[in-house]
């Protein structure tokens, strides 16, 4: 579902600088008192041309932030406003991050290096703008886990640990220092127009307008029209959240700063994926009214783009816009077949009778209690595996899915008796091995069987 790294050489392209001052401040690095390289993803770092940097200029570059060549001489930390738990807040902005580099990848994208962790900026508000070696071990897992499920998503590039010792008040403590690099297909979000729209900045919009259109969707036609970006939003965050519930997801922090313009899921703190098909299920402890619950995030992100509608209202005239956010249900319900039956390994019956065993799919979950990764290993390319459950739900489910042919490619992996998955306790698991005993080898071992299901889910 998503793209697949394709290898280039190295090309940097500053496209950023066109926006001028206003988009972000130039601000440095943390000189940390270490750097230890921990994870390195050359596989996407190919796509970009740097997969033959040697470990030391990887440091150079990722640890100390020294510039990549002909690109960002300053990191930018880039501005904006947002909602969070649908509150506005003008006060944050890129806190303990920045945008390093951008440079084209194989596919002809426009892509960024962004970082997690590299310390304070005008935006930090108090904060220390480090990161928890634990927070950036779960992004890798996340972004992996997620890319293999075809959602499109930021990858997790670069983590080194940087020797400092953190204090967080919501775990133990003092706990491991690192700084994270991610690729992403830019980092303009919601709460970047948000905050333009804020400042009743005219000019400034049509400039974001113009870059986001002309840079990140490739439209020349229409790189001047407000309504014509947000029907392309609504198309690629309409998918997103499909892209969210076939993976059993749940991101947890859906707020307009964490919302990109063209639909790539990033900035993971407290997600999780579920356990079961259950609607309510929430992954951060704060969500006490599960409103970024499992089943409320499609309509989470139709809010989020009523938001971005609501700024570009600075721009342009409210029915093309209004027309623009009218299509979102039916998008996502959409989306939300096709991602299913690709996850089933099954071919579209047509639109009414794919829609039919969706439903079928999620009661039988839902009633025979069973776990989401199981569901869509055991029943991949139209399997009636009875062993599974029982029940009228079930029983129901099966009939439907027996009319289905099968799309499925050949690979090992599916002929394994357990799915790959990554619930809380495996999570969990896997950072006590490295906070215990500085042992790497579940999150090695963890990311190469993410990496096979990938394989296996990428033959369809």
């Amino acid at each position: 579902m998503n793209l697949k790294p394709v290898p280039a050489a190295y090309n940097a392209d500053l496209k950023i600088t066109s926006l001028g001052s206003k988009i972000g401040d130039p601000v440095s690095a943390a000189d940390f008192p270490q750097i230890q390289l921990r994870f390195r993803n050359d596989r996407w770092a190919a796509s970009v041309g740097l997969a033959d940097l040697s470990d030391a200029a990887w440091l150079a570059h990722f640890g100390r932030f020294e510039p990549l060549p002909g690109n960002l001489p300053e990191p930018l930390a880039l501005r904006y406003h947002g909602h969070q738990f649908r509150n506005y807040n003008p006060e944050i902005g890129d806190g303990r991050g920045f945008l390093f580099a951008q440079m084209r990848d194989g596919a002809g994208r426009l892509m960024d290096l962004g970082t997690k962790g590299s310390g304070t900026t005008p935006y930090s508000r108090g904060g220390d703008g480090r990161l928890t070696l634990k927070g950036g071990v779960r992004e890798i897992l996340a972004t992996e886990m997620l890319e293999a499920l075809g959602v499109e998503t930021s990858k997790s590039f670069s983590l080194i640990e940087t020797g400092e010792a953190l204090v967080r008040g919501d775990e133990p403590s003092p706990t491991r220092s690192a700084v994270l690099v991610r690729l992403s297909h830019s980092h303009i979000r919601i709460g970047t127009f948000q905050r333009i729209a804020f400042e009743r900045d005219e000019a400034m919009m049509r400039d974001l307008v113009r870059y986001c259109m002309t840079f990140l969707y490739n439209n020349l036609s229409d790189a001047t029209d407000p309504a014509a970006l947000l029907h392309l939003a609504v198309e690629r965050i309409a998918d997103q959240a499909a892209a969210f519930m076939v993976a059993g997801f749940v991101h947890g922090v859906l707020n307009t700063d964490n919302i990109n313009i063209t639909g790539e899921s990033f900035d993971y703190g407290p997600w999780r994926f579920t356990p079961f098909w259950d609607p309510h299920f929430t992954a951060a402890y704060f969500d006490e009214y599960g409103l970024y619950a499992f089943g409320r995030q499609a309509e989470t992100m139709h809010w989020n783009l009523g938001q971005l509608a609501v700024a570009l209202r600075l721009i342009c005239d409210a029915p093309p816009l209004i027309e623009a956010l009218e299509r979102f249900p039916a998008l996502f319900q959409s989306r939300l077949v096709t991602r299913f039956l690709w996850r089933l390994g099954i071919t579209s019956r047509g639109q009414e009778t794919d829609r039919a065993l969706v439903e079928a799919s999620e009661r039988a979950m839902i009633h025979g209690r069973i776990a989401v990764d199981t569901f869509f290993h055991a029943h991949r390319g139209g399997r009636t595996d009875r062993q599974v459950s029982e029940g009228e739900a079930y029983d129901s489910f099966l009939e439907q899915l027996s009319s289905y042919e099968s799309a499925a490619g050949d690979h090992p992996y599916w002929q394994g008796q357990e799915a790959c998955s990554l619930l809380i306790d495996e999570v969990e698991g896997i950072w006590d091995a490295i906070a215990g005993s500085d042992n790497w080898t579940l999150l090695n071992r963890k990311i190469s069987a993410i990496r096979q299901m990938g394989e296996a889910l990428a033959l369809d």
